[in-house]
């Protein structure tokens, strides 16, 4: 097996020779009708796709049928095997489709992390059963490595690692034609790539053939039309270069090289679209791993300086501003790096009618401060998330602006959607520096929705991610949201670690974003601990009125804490601005859970008036039936049911202390559960009894529910599935808890496995 093999016209692999012999012996017993599974991972760019379109080639032009199946799926799929693979089809059933479609049949897999849940699901389980089943079908699937662990479990795993020496150099004497390359600067761009055969393209795409940090060094090699030039034109052609070599350093997550490569030219009287490049680069940088104000106003240059010379540049650079001053937290800042271009957009100019356009006026008139506005505003933004759910092919940075506009207008699910498409896209199209904005943007939508393993999940790999490329504001950001999951269930050690991480960044660079919601999670780790004090100490600064107020799109959000905090504390007189503010934000619908948290807030204050408090917690409760999110629901319930409690009405209170601990364990908050645990137990709850092996005194409904809860189903899931409301699942669950004398979903389980155990040795 050579170093080079052909997979079509023109394209070869480059130093793949074990990894063609392990993929030959596969096609090999797929050729004699037993086929198999592989998985095959690596980092971006070490050549997966390239590896599964040459085996689909291979066993093609050998008689065999073949088929190549990316993450996203072409628009009009015609092929029945295709068909099948997106269909989502259990794994047996699918298993039976291909079989009947094609004999002998391989299957290459791309991108396996990036495809929706049930056909993911279905490849994977398809791929176990072929290592156990043999048949004459083979399956390879390609993992990204950050993703491998578990999508690659119970399957043989082949890692692509990086190219050697060898096979580098040569694939760079191809890339490169007969361009002539000094033999330093050709050194450079191999240490640069490290055996990456996409960023040898890369780079040698981009023209980066200056990779020395200084200008003279880079002189050599360049074109006879530049030689032959005048040495400001040289001069200014070299700038160039370095500065599409450092974007393509930026971009492909290496900051540091990107900053050696903008340095000498930053020193230089350059023209003015030379010089507005390089101060975009620059200020690009700056946002990842510096004070964001300074990225703001290199950002801002560049848009002015690039703004008769290259129009979609300057355009960049301004969003790019407009995301700097919202990581301050400085809503006018915002609106003014983007008021040349709304002013266009007012006045009708060509990108008015664009997304961007829609995007931008929406977003100016939100944050107007100007009621009348808001509603247009919110009309605007509605339409970028339509649009973006109906354009199969946006880009990445419109589907993340689309998900902000989804977050602004409280639609939740539609920012995660949009979301997860742009952290799909940023991840295809190699934006590794986008990663991390996409990973944030998704786990602070997760976050706000309730949805905290999601986000954690989300935050976790962002963290990973931001570190590999060197971006510490999102590093800083992902921590944030770490701390404030990690207040959910974690010990007060972990929260404030998480918080502190963030926060030391968070001064240095200004990220009035990232700190607000580092002192959120503080407080609400006090308040699930039981120090009301601490955390209205806490959140006083960030609601009041004074310099240390917290980031405009956060601040609202803590609000709902700051008052129980301060209710609880006994300083309910501090909170009256602060309710009232809260209650025109709710009336905006930047949050759907927002009009039950108000409710909740207006029960609170209400504490001396029983029949108002009474009404004003049950109307809450049915509020938050409506929306999403158990979390906020049951810290009604426990609220509520403390003042029950309080009230002396014991019986009353054991309900809601029931609903809102079942509700805790169901999104995993141990902290605020073992709260209402005790709760529950000063009412005089008595301990459960021993668990039955029978679920014979159930009713039919009950047990059709017991048993989808035990497998792991939601209630919402199990509502879709019973045709049922949500609320009337829960209603049932209760009921069920109660005559199986259960306290959580885990004894439920464990009830029904009893019984099952119990009839089975009968």
């Amino acid at each position: 097996m050579t170093g080079a093999e052909w997979v079509g016209p023109g394209a070869r692999l480059y130093g793949r020779g074990r990894e063609l012999a392990w993929c030959e012996r596969l096609l090999e017993q797929l050729g004699a009708g037993r086929g198999g599974a592989l998985a095959l991972t690596g980092d971006p760019g070490l050549g997966r796709t390239a590896l599964l379109r040459h085996l689909a080639h291979v066993f093609t032009s050998r008689g065999g049928t073949a088929r190549y199946a990316p993450a996203v799926p072409p628009r009009d799929v015609q092929d029945d095997v295709l068909g099948h693979l997106y269909a989502g089809h259990p794994a047996g059933r699918l298993r039976a489709a291909l079989l009947s479609a094609a004999r002998p049949l391989l299957v290459c897999v791309d991108d396996l992390h990036l495809w929706p849940e049930a056909p993911r699901r279905a490849l994977q389980a398809l791929g176990r059963g072929l290592a156990d089943r043999p048949a004459p079908l083979a399956l390879v699937l390609s993992v990204a490595a950050h993703r491998a662990a578990g999508l690659s479990e119970g399957l043989p795993v082949l890692r692509l690692a990086p190219l050697d020496d060898a096979a580098a150099a040569e694939l760079l004497e191809q890339l490169l034609g007969d361009r002539p390359l000094p033999s330093d600067v050709r050194d450079r761009m191999l240490g640069s790539a490290a055996g990456n055969p996409l960023a040898l393209r890369e780079l040698t795409a981009t023209r980066a053939l200056a990779c020395a940090v200084e200008l003279p060094a880079a002189a050599g090699g360049v074109s006879a039309a530049v030689e032959d030039a005048s040495p400001s034109d040289r001069r200014t052609a070299q700038a160039l270069r370095l500065v599409n070599a450092a974007e393509a350093a930026q971009l492909g997550g290496r900051p540091d090289r990107a900053a050696r490569l903008l340095a000498p030219v930053r020193r230089l009287a350059l023209p003015d679209a030379v010089t507005g490049r390089a101060a975009l680069v620059h200020g690009l940088l700056e946002a990842g791993d510096g004070p964001v104000a300074d990225a703001r106003a290199s950002l801002l240059l560049a848009a002015r300086l690039l703004a008769d010379h290259d129009p979609a540049q300057a355009l960049r650079a301004r969003l790019a501003a407009a995301e700097a001053s919202w990581a301050m937290g400085d809503a006018a800042a915002y609106r003014e790096a983007l008021a040349p271009l709304t002013r266009g957009v007012r006045h009708g100019e060509p990108d008015g009618g664009s997304t961007f356009g829609t995007y931008l006026r929406g977003m100016d008139a939100v944050l107007s401060g100007d009621p009348r506005g808001f509603a247009a505003g919110r009309g605007a933004l509605r339409q970028v998330v339509e649009g973006a759910q109906g354009e199969e092919s946006a880009e990445a940075e419109l589907l993340l602006c689309a998900s902000a506009a989804a977050l602004v207008v409280g639609d939740l699910n539609a920012a995660g959607r949009l979301g997860s498409r742009a952290l799909a896209a940023a991840r295809a199209r190699g934006l590794l520096t986008v990663v991390p904005r996409a990973l944030q943007q998704l786990a602070y939508g997760e976050l706000r929705a309730g949805r905290h393993a999601r986000a954690r999940a989300h935050a976790e790999e962002g963290v990973r991610t931001a570190r590999r490329t060197g971006r510490s504001n999102d590093l800083a950001h992902h921590s944030a949201i770490l701390a404030l999951v990690a207040s959910l269930d974690q010990d007060a050690r972990t929260v404030e670690s998480y918080a502190a991480a963030a926060e030391e960044t968070a001064v240095r660079h200004g990220l009035g974003q990232t700190a607000t919601l580092a002192q959120w999670a503080l407080a609400r780790a006090d308040l699930a601990r039981g120090r009301p004090k601490e955390a209205a100490a806490r959140l006083q600064p960030l609601i009041g009125p004074g310099r240390a107020r917290g980031h405009f799109a956060v601040r609202m959000l803590a609000v709902p804490c700051f008052v129980e905090a301060s209710v609880l504390a006994g300083r309910p007189a501090e909170v009256h601005a602060a309710v009232g503010e809260f209650a025109q934000w709710a009336g905006f619908g930047h949050d759907p859970q927002a009009p039950a948290q108000l409710l909740r807030c207006r029960a609170l204050l209400a504490a001396d008036d029983p029949e108002l408090a009474d009404a004003l917690y049950t109307e809450a409760l049915a509020r938050h039936d409506t929306t999403d999110g158990d979390f906020e629901r049951a810290r009604t319930a426990l609220l509520y049911g403390k003042w029950l409690r309080r009230a002396r009405r014991p019986a009353t209170a054991r309900d809601a202390l029931r609903d809102a601990l079942l509700a805790f364990e169901r999104c995993g908050a141990g902290a605020w559960a073992a709260q209402a645990a005790a709760e529950l137990r000063a009412t005089g709850e008595a301990s459960a009894p021993q668990l039955p092996h029978t679920l014979d005194g159930l009713t039919p409904q009950q047990l059709r529910i017991a048993l989808l809860v035990a497998e792991g189903a939601t209630n919402r899931e199990v509502a879709r599935h019973l045709s049922v409301s949500p609320r009337t699942v829960d209603h049932h669950l209760r009921n069920v808890f109660a005559a199986l004398g259960v306290r959580s979903r885990v004894e439920l389980s464990r009830v029904v496995a009893q019984a099952d155990g119990a009839k089975a040795g009968t």
